[in-house]
């Protein structure tokens, strides 16, 4: 009798081993029961996806959210890039400084300004891509290349510059008054017949002009003899005439 129970006893183990492994075998996922990511594929992911099909697991555990890509893993200018095309020129002109502080080096980065003494580090290419972008969606009005020949036609005089680009406003007085526009609701934002030639982008010169100087001197934007051509046609205009005093008065609010 303990012998049919024990019999028994491992036939009913058996069947029961036997259910198990029929469960687990029935339950088990395979490769073809995974669903893909709803996230979007790293670069990297989309190169490993293009080699076989054995590897597509490794490139699905290597995907991340579009949320989690940075500007990092695109071209530094493509965020001015895409502002400028849909001619949002404000966050443009934003863009644009911070673009110097980060191109200008660690220390303009950490500080979160550029001194004037920086300028001179930051490469040519760097500039001539920003200033390129601006001059291409502005047909030719916006951009340092452009503010730099109104600055050497009137004789690098940054108070003549600043009422010739507008970032100067004439005052409702009677003697000729002109002040700093206020940043930014009273600079143009917008591209049209009316908006002043060299307008844009905006350069800070709450410490002086020297930034500005530096910026428009830089190599990125020099023409050969154009700085000689220009020094040349005022010699030339002034014609050995006793040059007339500028009476007009200015108030000093370098704000923007």
């Amino acid at each position: 009798m303990a012998t049919t129970n024990s019999l028994h006893h491992h036939h009913t183990s058996y069947q029961h081993h036997r259910h198990n492994l029929h469960y687990r075998s029935h339950f088990t996922p395979t490769s073809l029961s995974l669903k893909h990511p709803t996230s979007t594929p790293t670069f990297s992911s989309l190169i490993c996806s293009s080699s076989s099909s054995s590897s597509a697991l490794v490139t699905y555990a290597t995907t991340t959210n579009a949320s989690d890509i940075t500007t990092e893993s695109a071209t530094k200018f493509d965020v001015l890039e895409t502002h400028l095309i849909n001619q949002d020129f404000k966050k443009a002109d934003e863009e644009t400084r911070r673009l110097l502080i980060q191109i200008a080096g660690d220390a303009a980065i950490k500080r979160g300004y550029v001194f004037f003494s920086e300028v001179k580090s930051i490469s040519v290419e760097d500039l001539q891509a920003i200033d390129n972008l601006w001059t291409k969606h502005s047909d030719g009005r916006f951009g340092y290349s452009v503010q730099r020949k109104i600055w050497l036609k009137v004789k690098k005089d940054f108070t003549r510059f600043f009422i010739k680009v507008e970032w100067m406003k004439l005052l409702d007085t009677e003697v000729v008054q002109y002040n700093y526009r206020a940043f930014p609701d009273e600079f143009k934002w917008e591209l049209n017949d009316e908006t002043p030639l060299g307008h844009l982008p905006l350069t800070n010169a709450l410490r002086g002009t020297q930034l500005l100087k530096c910026v428009l001197s830089h190599p990125a934007f020099e023409i050969d003899g154009d700085d000689i051509e220009e020094g040349e046609e005022a010699q030339n205009r002034g014609g050995g005439k006793a040059q007339t005093k500028d009476t007009r008065v200015f108030k000093t609010d370098y704000s923007f």
